[in-house]
């Protein structure tokens, strides 16, 4: 349920093309609707301005279909991350016009009619390897109607890769980096954009890496200033984060038109 959506249904029931019952039917299940191994919150989209995302992982086949179906009902846009295989299959079966993103391990339902923002999200992963958990980020991003621009494996080792993009990347609202091993590369992006950059450390290095906590902690002792970090592998977060902050971006510069 969106503000969108309620305020026709008040107003289909003040014109009368709408009975007080059928209305009261619809919005049974508002805010929230328990289906035993989950309460799914369809006010969520009212206060936070998206719908609640289906976190996969542990969920079994069956829970993760029942709560997809029950998202598409309420009619907004739907997206689950961390989806593996058996996930895909069976919501796809359920919904055609359902779409897997594979490397991103994600699923989107559209049914709200794009919107694009004013600004954009730049999305930056240092390697190759990084780019599963920048596609999360994509992903999470586009769902929420935000025009979203890629420049992948452009890490510390070749700097100039980097540097052929600045151009680009001073343009964009927000700046979302991806990057395991070292996890440098937002420091340097931090020095050379005057938006926030939001961090994201991956699980990608060797032994020292420490699944991802070495680049957490350097990421977290950058010298460079408006950079925020989210957890290790959580591109979902920077996406959404991502999206909040050119939001507001969107808004400042309508009040200044």
């Amino acid at each position: 349920m969106n503000t969108d959506r309620l305020r026709s249904l008040l107003d289909n029931v003040r014109a009368g093309r709408l009975a007080i019952d059928d209305a009261l039917e619809q919005l049974r299940h508002l805010p929230f609707e328990s289906l035993g191994s989950a309460t799914i919150d369809h006010h969520r989209e009212l206060r936070c301005g998206f719908p609640e995302v289906i976190f996969c992982q542990g969920k079994t086949t069956r829970q993760v279909a029942e709560i997809f179906d029950k998202l598409v009902a309420a009619g907004g846009n739907v997206l689950a991350t961390r989806v593996h295989g058996k996930h895909a299959r069976k919501i796809c079966e359920r919904h055609e016009a359902a779409e897997y993103h594979k490397a991103a391990r994600c699923i989107t339902y559209r049914q709200q009619a794009a919107k694009s923002s004013r600004g954009t999200i730049a999305i930056v992963s240092a390697g190759t390897s990084d780019e599963p958990v920048a596609e999360e980020a994509r992903i999470t991003a586009e769902i929420m109607d935000q025009r979203t621009e890629t420049y992948y494996d452009v890490g510390v080792a070749g700097l100039h890769r980097l540097l052929a993009h600045t151009s680009n990347l001073q343009k964009a609202s927000v700046v979302i980096v991806v990057a395991g091993m070292e996890g440098a590369l937002p420091s340097v992006i931090g020095g050379l954009v005057g938006v926030p950059v939001i961090a994201v450390p991956t699980s990608v290095g060797y032994g020292a890496s420490f699944g991802g906590l070495a680049p957490l902690l350097t990421m977290l002792n950058s010298c460079a200033s408006g950079v925020c970090v989210v957890n290790i592998d959580n591109g979902f977060g920077a996406g959404y984060l991502a999206a909040l902050i050119n939001r507001l971006s969107g808004r400042d510069e309508g009040r200044g038109e």
